[in-house]
């Protein structure tokens, strides 16, 4: 199985998201190809080569998606199927109601059909555990749902 992992991380939260799940699905004997989503990107990656897409957010500002993941999303120019999302926030800005709000948006823009993970900050401790079984489940559902 062939997973990408697009992200886009400033305070490296998101990243280390992404490195767990991809030290997880590699665990699982997947293929994983990680990118990282910059503001200069010279080559975009084609989520149609995988068979699952993995896209990493912040939320920024009063809930928003940040400009740089708007500006990939828009040069892939396509909706490939399975993409789940997932992302970091900080409910100290603008509380519970804008927590992770990039995420809820970019998965009912891609029609994700398995929910957001939402990480407080950092993915550190307890909420490593949520990651990887958030990992574990995406797999589950892309899998029992590949076979109907």
């Amino acid at each position: 199985m062939r997973i990408l992992i697009s992200y886009a991380s400033f305070s490296g939260n998101t990243k280390e998201v992404a490195e767990i799940i991809e030290q997880r699905l590699t665990k699982e004997g997947c293929a994983v190809e990680m990118h990282r989503i910059r503001r200069l990107n010279r080559r975009i990656p084609d989520p149609s080569q995988f068979d699952l897409f993995l896209l990493g957010t912040f939320t920024w500002g009063r809930g928003d998606t940040p400009d740089i993941v708007k500006d990939f999303v828009r040069q892939i120019g396509c909706k490939p199927p399975n993409v789940f999302v997932f992302g970091t926030g900080d409910t100290q800005f603008g509380g519970d109601d804008l927590f992770c709000k990039a995420c809820d948006k970019l998965a009912t823009f891609y029609g994700s059909t398995y929910a957001p993970l939402k990480i407080e900050q950092s993915p550190r401790g307890a909420q490593e555990e949520t990651v990887t079984k958030w990992t574990e489940g995406v797999l589950k559902h892309w899998i029992s749902s590949s076979k109907k």
